[in-house]
């Protein structure tokens, strides 16, 4: 269980809320709402909406504008506003990769740093809350794909999704934009910028302030792992998920600022005395491409920047000196997969045999031959197969055992193993199959849209992992009543490096998950 904190006091522009953390069977109070619709936050008054289970609060301001003076910059506490400001409607997106934004540049810009509150019915006691990042590579995505009615409403707890700045926007590392050591990670600071948004305003939403769990799917995992170790983190949430977090991602100060030297130039701003106020000046369709710094498989990513003052070291190097905070953490059965299948779709490539010893090659260098003898073609069924298995497993599976057996919170390892999953109609299409790829775990516990509807079995699935995760939120601990057991995982005990296998036949925990990611053989490649 989590430790009681004592009494403290939050102000609310005129309004100041006193919230009792209480030992014992009396949780803190909610404050008293006259108007279910009506929340008075330190920047203001927001009217939402009240519909069946949940309440919605959309697009508040957690920040300004990050704009002129401010592109490129730290965020800035949002601007006060008269009156009632509409919550109804999710803000603009962040500025997207154009190249993989379905909606072709509508709704989004720069002025996008607000965030969505879903709640339950008001009640007498404040709900515990997850703060969750949305993934995208940190060049895509944003908070209102993330219908957190569900989870709100059967889980009692109260979800905020979060904006933050993407792509070039979010983490141009250019040496003229900010002192030495300073440049990038514009993004992680919008997240950390919402994080103390919540812990000042979040009471007034019903929410607790000193139950704060911060999670996050595949870059949004990626950020959860930074925030464990920003120092600019420290004790603003209590407890993480991480879902598919290739944590290993971050580039190295050196490597961004070499590339954002080279991407202002291309930009327009060749000049390094002057290409601070050339970058801030131009257009923003100017700076919507995104500078790339890191290579998941031949997938090129926008990524945080570490041997910075936001983040010094990186999360990988120092998971020893992460809070000792519980942990719920997991993968899906097979991560690569969509990639491989996007790949397919976009670039019309066939990924045939003939062609798997050069993507093996492209991939893992000098370990190519090793790789290609531990995931032979005949083993997978075909080169797609192959290639998705041994980067899913170098990338993600083996990535993330690697934490679970070194953060030192209690941690409960999960596998989403559904490879019946429903995926979008295109991924249906392929002539290979995308079993449980990555963030199709996401539709059981949001409302995304985009795949065909849940079968019966999948649907309780769907609600036992609400349960897990909502109880994971209020606790600490994912054990929910009349579902299987969940211990917590042990590197320490030869029989306590247990996973949950979550599947639509049955949940159940499995011992076998590194043998079956050939983890032992990723770790020794990384040793050689």
């Amino acid at each position: 269980m989590r430790r009681a904190r004592q009494v403290s006091a939050l102000l609310f522009g005129l309004v100041i809320v006193l919230n009792a953390a209480v030992v014992g069977c009396r949780a803190a109070e909610a404050p008293v709402a006259t108007d279910p619709v009506v929340v008075h936050t330190a920047s203001g008054t927001v009217r939402g909406l009240v519909a069946e289970g949940h309440r919605l609060f959309a697009g508040i301001p957690y920040a300004a504008p990050p704009v002129g003076s401010l592109r490129f910059a730290a965020p800035e506490p949002a601007a006060s506003w008269p009156g009632e400001r509409d919550a109804t409607r999710p803000g603009p997106r962040c500025v997207q990769d154009p190249d993989a934004d379905l909606e072709h540049g509508d709704n989004s810009g720069e002025d996008c740093l607000t965030l969505n509150v879903w709640t339950p019915p008001v009640g007498k006691d404040l709900r515990p809350v997850m703060v969750w990042i949305h993934g995208g590579g940190f060049v895509n995505g944003s908070s209102d794909v993330y219908d957190a009615s569900r989870l709100a409403s059967r889980g009692d707890i109260v979800v905020v999704t979060v904006n933050y700045r993407l792509g070039t926007l979010g983490f141009l590392a250019h040496p003229a934009l900010e002192a030495p050591g300073e440049v990038g990670n514009y993004g992680i600071a919008d997240q950390q910028a919402a994080l103390r948004w919540v812990r000042d305003n979040i009471a007034a939403f019903g929410g607790d302030p000193q139950r704060v769990t911060l999670a996050g799917e595949s870059a949004g995992g990626t950020s959860v792992c930074d925030h464990l170790v920003a120092p600019g983190s420290a004790g603003l949430f209590d407890a993480v998920v991480l879902m598919s977090a290739p944590c290993q991602v971050q580039a190295d100060l050196p490597t961004a600022e070499q590339r954002s030297v080279a991407y202002a130039a291309e930009a327009g701003c060749p000049d390094p005395a002057s290409a601070g106020d050339c970058l801030r000046a131009l257009p923003v369709d100017r700076l919507r491409k995104p500078v790339w710094y890191f290579n998941i498989g031949s997938d090129q990513m926008t990524t945080p920047v570490t041997g910075t003052a936001m983040l010094p070291r990186a999360p990988l190097r120092s998971l020893g000196e992460a809070p000792d905070v519980p942990v719920l953490i997991g993968t899906t059965r097979d991560e690569f997969t969509l990639f491989v299948a996007l790949r397919y779709l976009r670039q019309d490539q066939r990924f045939t045999p003939e062609e798997y010893p050069e993507l093996l090659r492209q991939t893992f260098g000098a370990d190519a031959d090793a790789v290609g003898a531990h995931y032979p073609l005949e083993r997978y069924g075909g080169a797609a197969q192959a290639y998705s298995a041994a980067v899913t497993d170098s990338a993600f599976s083996c990535v993330a055992e690697q934490m679970a057996d070194e953060l030192p919170g209690t941690v409960y390892a999960y596998e989403f193993a559904d490879r019946d999953a429903p995926a979008p109609e295109v991924m249906r299409t392929l002539p290979f199959p995308v079993g449980a790829s990555h963030s199709l775990e996401l539709r059981y516990l949001f409302d995304v849209g985009g795949a065909p509807p849940l079968n019966p079995r999948q649907q309780a699935l769907a609600d036992q992992m609400i349960g897990y995760w909502s109880q994971f939120v209020r606790t600490g601990d994912p054990a929910a009543e009349d579902q299987p057991e969940w211990p917590a995982y042990s590197a320490s005990e030869s029989s306590g490096r247990q996973w949950m296998s979550l599947r639509p036949d049955g949940s159940r925990m499995a011992s076998d998950f590194g043998e079956e990611h050939q983890c032992p053989f990723w770790v020794g490649l990384k040793e050689k």
